[in-house]
């Protein structure tokens, strides 16, 4: 496996470093990389509202916190800009917030210079404070996030303000140049400034960590300031939200790599919980796009006289853009997930293979494991998806103590305990395949139970561990 992306767990120091503009390394050598291809049309035009739906409403207009993982969260970070980020072709890094960074020669520390014409959407500028206040608001226990409580200290030592318009951000351990960059800039990790003049009024404050006691019910559908070219505008409860274009005279369109993206002015979504009826309300006009993604949309229902004549075009399109995490997860510190055998076995009694053959059509490709593809040098090209072997997966169990085939051809060990789990999803459309694993897993002695959960429930009820 590649050693890229390992990380080494220290013990971060939470004091700065006392850096100032006299301290900042004569000998850096500035980065910008402004002569990569660009990649955005020309033909691109302003204007006009993007029709969207989602499946529920969600829980939260926070970014972090509880229930802040579904829902519209990558319109609120993993979509907003960062310092830099990787350019789609040349995998390159190129600057959003930042106009220019510089590696330190302690394999640690990255210099930025923040682009100072860069604003939020509330009109304010921003500068480093804003970074420095990001560390404040990601460290407060306030904000109720386990995960950015620990990265922000743990993985990310310190942000230091050089002047208004360069930081230092320190790694808690040393890594290579592009590993700084990815953990720095990786959409998901939450680096990204906070407004600080949209939190300052602490008044609820008992702790003294600068972020009010009540933060999570007093922000929870209250959206703050974005630097993204892409602001909240309308909130309908349970029905909607739209998010309105900053302008022509965004701050981006300053940056080459931002012109001629972002060119619709308002996207809309609106609240459609059955697929079948927002594909319905597309034919009729009243949403723009909708996803064929699911073979039996592709092959059975896209079809018609607005698909004949014409007013649809079906599209079907192949990229190399990097395919996430996905497959069946497991809650090891659950009683039989804890043991080896047992996850083994589950995966040798999982018939992926045979769920795209004859449930998806052959439409679609087993990515070679869980942490999914595409991510270039970082793959090892020899990675393989094990198959489907049921002998295999009876010799995991039987080693786990499950030896015992009970009268419903269920295995079950000494303890009386039956091999059966729920598997939790959250998109009906998915039934069919789970339906399909677990009909193929009971060839092992194994049982799979359905448990369907409502998509922005789904989230929350995975993240409190109520699975097994």
């Amino acid at each position: 496996m590649s050693k890229k992306y390992t990380t080494l767990a220290v013990l971060a120091t939470t004091l700065s470093v006392g850096l100032n503009a006299a301290d900042l390394p004569a000998d850096l050598q500035w980065i910008d990389n402004m002569n990569e291809p660009l990649f955005a049309s020309e033909e691109a035009q302003f204007g006009g509202t993007l029709r969207s739906y989602m499946s529920s409403f969600p829980q939260t207009l926070r970014s972090v916190g509880p229930d802040s993982n579904s829902g519209l969260r990558h319109y609120f970070m993993d979509g907003t800009p960062k310092l830099a980020a990787r350019h789609p072709n040349t995998n390159k890094w190129i600057p959003q917030l930042a106009e220019a960074w510089a590696y330190g020669d302690d394999n640690q520390t990255v210099y930025f210079k923040l682009n100072p014409k860069a604003k939020w959407s509330d009109g304010e500028m921003v500068t480093a404070d804003d970074y420095v206040f990001m560390l404040t608001y990601n460290r407060s226990k306030d904000i109720i996030a386990p995960w950015y409580n620990d990265f922000f200290t743990n993985k990310i030592a310190d942000v230091v303000k050089i002047d208004d318009y360069t930081i230092a951000i320190k790694s808690a351990s040393k890594m290579s140049q592009d590993e700084l960059m990815i953990q720095i800039n990786l959409p998901s990790n939450g680096v990204q400034p906070r407004p600080e003049h949209f939190f300052a009024d602490a008044k609820n404050d008992k702790n003294g960590d600068g972020i009010d006691d009540n933060f999570v019910r007093k922000f929870n559908f209250k959206a703050e300031p974005t630097t993204w070219a892409y602001y909240m505008s309308d909130v309908k409860k349970g029905k909607s939200v739209t998010f309105k274009h900053v302008g022509q005279d965004w701050w981006g369109y300053e940056n080459r790599y931002y012109k001629n993206r972002y060119n619709v002015e308002k996207v809309r979504l609106t609240v459609i919980r059955d697929a079948d009826i927002a594909r319905k309300r597309f034919e009729k006009g009243d949403l723009d796009a909708f996803g064929l993604i699911l073979p039996s949309l592709w092959h059975e229902k896209a079809d018609g006289k607005p698909y004949q004549n014409g007013y649809i075009q079906k599209f079907w399109g192949y990229n190399q853009t990097v395919q996430g995490a996905g497959g069946l997860w497991m809650n090891t510190s659950m009683p039989m997930l804890d043991d080896r055998n047992v996850r083994a076995g589950i995966m040798y009694a999982s018939d992926y293979d045979g769920m795209i053959k004859n449930v998806l059509r052959g439409d679609y490709l087993r990515l070679p494991h869980g942490l999914g593809a595409g991510h270039g040098d970082y793959d090892r090209p020899d990675n393989q998806a094990p198959a489907f072997d049921p002998e295999k997966a009876i010799a995991y169990f039987e080693a786990a103590g499950f030896d015992t085939i009970g009268a419903d051809g269920i295995r079950v060990n000494a303890q009386g305990q039956r091999l059966s789990f729920d598997i939790t999803y959250g998109f009906p459309p998915h039934t069919p395949r789970i339906a399909y694993l677990k009909e193929q897993a009971k060839q092992a002695g194994l049982e799979f139970n359905l448990n369907l959960v409502d998509g922005s429930s789904a989230f929350k009820f995975v993240l409190e561990k109520n699975i097994s």
